[in-house]
């Protein structure tokens, strides 16, 4: 193949909350059976990546038993694999990443083992799906350096969020700031990158001995000018779930047929690890509406606009309505749980009600009981 790919699932982020408190950005549960991750991952396998390595560092125990068995993404090749790092202590570094350039210079023994001329780069937490070889295409249709993909932001107020760049006539970058106070485009980088191999070990190599360890800011805002650097615009879904509101827009933004299809449904598919899990069972009484359920859920209550994770029971006389409920979760009887985060083991008595916002859902963290 003429890629390999590498997604960076070693950033923690405090914004998250309890969410990430005890899992990675990149194993957050997604529409009721997927972690963040998978989508990913799942893009690289169904664009003929056959190599691909990931590179964690925070929380890691639940990604690296996810990430156990390579077969469920097609990855347990003879010709590539599923390589999973973490940082390791020596006499020459300390133990933490000390940014996103220096985890892929600390693994850069996996770029230079490697044969195949070009590198994707990804995270383990954005939600999308694209296939790689059109931008492989385009890159090599400009002879760029770089691709960087990316989109034309609608809302205004998130691009200071971003790495925000402006682009000639034929979509080569010519400037690039980092999440700018006041943005002149709307151009948003996702950051995804395509990048030749022996190019980015050369940087990498360049940045590091001058004590610089941050990919964007030290190898594109600063080699912008030097590099030929494209923008790849996409026009598809894709969510950065960044934010307790965004993971909490991003679940219900699967509600809604259109992404669903898109995500879900249409070909390729999203690959994930399977749960030996009966289907979920609807008693007598029961009412759902809009929702997705994953198996071995028990439903007594009434269900609309939510998203339900495995074994998850809902009581009779229970309304759950606009919420994310996790795996093995218990609602009582009698309760009301509105515009809500449940994580998993949380166990809510009967006759309680747990009520957010739309703008602020309540989040309940791991194994909580009220």
């Amino acid at each position: 193949m003429k890629f390999v790919g590498i997604i960076l699932a070693s950033s923690k982020n405090e914004k998250l909350e309890d969410l990430a408190s005890e899992r990675a950005m990149a194993s957050l549960p997604i529409a009721s059976c997927y972690k963040a991750i998978d989508f990913t991952l799942s893009n690289m396998a169904n664009s003929g990546i056959k190599k691909v390595a990931v590179i964690t560092q925070y929380n890691s125990r639940s990604l690296l038993n996810h990430l156990s068995s390579a077969k469920i993404w097609e990855l347990g090749t003879k010709q590539g694999g599923l390589f999973v790092f973490t940082p390791s202590v020596t006499k020459d570094n300390a133990f933490e990443y000390k940014g996103t350039a220096d985890a892929l210079y600390q693994n850069i023994i996996f770029l230079k083992r490697s044969q195949e001329p070009y590198v994707l780069i990804g995270a383990g937490h954005h939600i999308y799906k694209m296939d790689y070889r059109e931008v492989l295409k385009y890159h090599i249709n400009n002879n760029a350096d770089m691709t960087i993909i990316s989109k034309e932001m609608v809302k205004n107020d998130e691009l200071s969020s971003y790495g925000i760049m402006k682009l000639d006539s034929d979509n080569r970058v010519i400037e690039f700031e980092e999440k700018p106070l006041d943005p002149e485009t709307n151009i948003a980088s996702l950051g995804i990158y395509i990048v030749k191999r022996t190019l980015l070990i050369e940087i990498l190599e360049q940045v590091i001995s001058e004590g610089r360890y941050d990919f964007v800011t030290d190898v594109i805002a600063k080699y912008r000018k030097k590099l030929k650097i494209y923008a790849y615009l996409f026009d598809g879904y894709w969510s950065n779930i960044r934010t307790v509101k965004k993971y909490y827009d991003t679940n219900m933004d699967f509600l809604k047929f259109n992404i669903r299809k898109q995500m879900l449904l249409d070909y390729p598919s999203v690959a994930t690890r399977i749960k030996d899990d009966p289907p979920a069972k609807y008693n007598h009484g029961a009412k759902v509406k809009n929702c997705l359920i994953s198996g071995g859920s028990i439903i007594e209550g009434e269900v609309k606009n939510s998203v339900l994770f495995s074994r998850v029971c809902v009581g009779a006389g229970a309304i759950v309505s606009d919420s994310i409920i996790m795996n093995d979760s218990y609602i009582g009887k009698n309760c009301l749980i509105e515009n809500a985060i449940l994580d998993k083991q949380v166990i809510i008595s009967d006759n309680q009600k747990i009520i957010g916002t739309k703008e602020n859902p309540i989040i309940l963290k791991k194994g909580a009981v009220v």
